[in-house]
């Protein structure tokens, strides 16, 4: 008995089969097969589908302490829960990349050059990330830095909008940052924005714009993770929950920046996405509420 392909059998029934088509869907498919992850996100666990509990890279944490008090933060959230890491190095012997640092704002501390030093005499074959608002960052403080990444934050494309959402007069400072940053070519240099529908929509590809004209590499964009501390504080400042959590609006932000910069997406998000066929990427969702983040790595005494 012959076997008849779907498409065989509706043409002997007299009906002329039509493939679904969806352009976005195909669009938004072409440009995840094309981005990668930001340079920070090399060498990362969670880039290993396989492993079923990755962690993110080693970092020192140097102070849970921050001059921003931003709306949406995770860090600010450990703090007040009181489940911010002390300070240290945590992670392991033999470590391709650490972060400086993952809580709180690194350039607060006065032990940030001495604690740059003694990571790089430390584990000379590790790539040093610096994560950062940017706002303490001067040109005297940059030459006694070494570092091989910098990611600096901004959220905002005006002064009133950053203001809002860090409750800081720091925009002149950071932009100032940023320019420091992009002019040393020693150093691959990001800007760190996180997609907050409602609040950032329009400010996202003018960041994009700016920090390529400040000579900036890449833009490493994020989705909202929400934590419920920040829930009130997110809803006041115009957050859209519902276009929060789809993956479709977070890749038509990436594409619209990616007209300015290099536009990154986050390396364990990134290998999940590439596996989706298009009409799974335009309507999947993310749940983006989450509980404060945990360190994962035991503290190692250096």
């Amino acid at each position: 008995m012959k076997k008849y392909s779907w498409e065989e059998f509706a043409r002997l029934m007299g009906v002329e089969p039509q493939v679904l088509e969806n352009k976005e869907a195909r669009l938004l498919k072409k440009f995840v097969d094309e981005v990668t992850w930001p340079t920070h996100c090399n060498y990362c666990q969670g880039l290993d589908l396989s492993n079923p509990n990755p962690v993110h890279h080693p970092s020192y944490e140097l102070t849970p302490a921050c001059n921003h008090d931003c709306i949406f933060c995770y860090s600010n959230v450990a703090v007040k829960l009181g489940k911010a890491p002390k300070p240290g190095y945590y992670g392991w012997d033999n470590p391709k990349a650490i972060t400086v640092s993952q809580y709180g704002e690194p350039l607060l501390s006065p032990r940030i050059v001495e604690v740059n030093k003694m990571l790089r005499k430390r584990f000379p074959d590790a790539r040093l990330d610096l994560q950062t608002n940017g706002s303490l960052l001067t040109r005297e403080l940059w030459e006694k830095l070494d570092f091989d990444v910098v990611m600096i934050s901004l959220d905002a494309a005006t002064r009133e909008k950053h203001k809002m959402i860090t409750n800081a007069d720091t925009f002149d400072a950071v932009v100032n940052a940023l320019k420091i940053v992009g002019e040393d070519k020693s150093v691959v240099s990001a800007v760190r924005t996180i997609f907050m529908p409602g609040i950032n929509d329009e400010d996202i590809p003018k960041i994009a714009e700016l920090a390529a004209s400040l000579g900036i590499d890449e833009m490493f964009l994020q989705p909202l993770t929400i934590h419920e501390l920040n829930v009130e504080r997110l809803r006041k400042a115009g957050l859209d929950f519902e276009r929060a959590e789809s993956i479709r609006e977070f890749l038509k932000a990436a594409m619209e920046a990616k007209k300015y910069i290099d536009v990154r997406i986050g390396g364990c998000l990134l290998v999940q996405l590439k596996q989706m066929d298009p009409l799974t990427l335009f309507s999947v969702r993310r749940v983006a509420r989450e509980v404060v983040p945990l360190v994962k790595r035991s503290k190692l005494e250096l």
